[in-house]
């Protein structure tokens, strides 16, 4: 794993969060992308070389709007970026990770996307974040 690409956190309404984080980070967001197989809207923050990713259920079973009702708003994730997403994921199985995702799929930011199970991260999603190549 290379560094944290960024972190994800929950919230109820995508708008009202872009505007409180751009008052606390200075900063307004990037970009805006709806990602439909996984049922989440998402909106980017950049702060040096820091990023922060805003994740709000587009349906009542996304996976997003049921992390909401059952843990409130709040730290959804920490995304790594990898170089070989493929290879990290069977270093991961190999050393003993629950991976919810055998093949990567393509996820927010131009990015192919893994997470690993928080039961296996000591209560941490882990997603594992890699650049599409063109």
């Amino acid at each position: 794993m290379n560094k944290i690409e960024h972190l994800g956190i929950a919230v109820k309404d995508l708008e009202a969060s872009n505007l409180l984080f751009e008052k606390l980070l200075g900063a307004p967001h990037y970009k805006i992308e709806e990602v439909f197989s996984e049922g989440v809207k998402t909106s980017f923050f950049k702060v040096g070389p820091n990023k922060i990713e805003l994740l709000e259920a587009t349906h009542e079973n996304s996976p997003i709007a049921k992390y909401l009702d059952k843990k409130g708003e709040g730290i959804h994730h920490i995304a790594f970026e990898v170089d070989d997403i493929v290879l990290e994921i069977e270093r991961l199985k190999a050393e003993g990770f629950t991976v919810l995702n055998e093949i990567p799929k393509k996820g927010a930011d131009n990015k192919l996307v893994a997470f690993v199970h928080p039961k296996t991260s000591n209560g941490v999603l882990v997603e594992l974040c890699q650049e599409i190549r063109e």
